[in-house]
């Protein structure tokens, strides 16, 4: 399984007026810029996505609207709370793999630290990689049977500045 992992875009600072819930911050103006970044990235590469889940806390929900409209995937988009800042990870594994058919090739929209201790979970075994995704930046993964534990390879790790000059 290629897993891409991708964090929201700039989103309106916590607290904001009119934003008073975490989950309802909104992308900002150069949050959606950076994010057709990504999707112009992957659409120059040929990227297909099997399925596209999403936190659905609206920063990342728009993070992963926009790049599946750019990649005319918006059918292959769903919502999972897994991928919520106070996610589970079991649970997320658990529907990747029960999934018919398995996905071979899988985006997921999400938070900090969440995505993070997520990653170095699959590369590591636990959380002694330090990774770190950028707000927009995606990572790619190549993923065995998947499980909560050593099981991936990280094959790149992206910054949105990087994504932008690649794009």
């Amino acid at each position: 399984m290629k897993l891409y992992v991708l964090r929201h875009g700039i989103a309106v600072e916590p607290g904001s007026p009119g934003y008073e819930t975490d989950s309802a911050r909104p992308l900002t103006a150069e949050g959606k810029r950076e994010l057709r970044h990504v999707a112009v990235f992957l659409r120059k590469r040929g990227v297909r996505f099997d399925r596209i889940l999403s936190s659905p806390f609206r920063r990342a929900r728009q993070t992963a609207e926009i790049v599946a409209r750019n990649l005319k995937q918006e059918k292959r988009l769903d919502f999972s709370l897994a991928l919520t800042p106070d996610g589970d990870v079991d649970v997320l594994i658990r529907q990747l793999n029960t999934a018919k058919p398995v996905p071979e090739h899988v985006l997921l929209v999400g938070h900090e630290p969440y995505l993070s201790r997520f990653v170095s979970l699959l590369v590591s075994g636990g959380s002694g990689a330090d990774i770190q995704l950028k707000k927009g930046g995606l990572c790619k993964l190549d993923a065995g049977a998947l499980h909560a534990g050593h099981c991936a390879r990280l094959l790149w790790l992206l910054t949105p500045k990087q994504i932008k000059l690649m794009a």
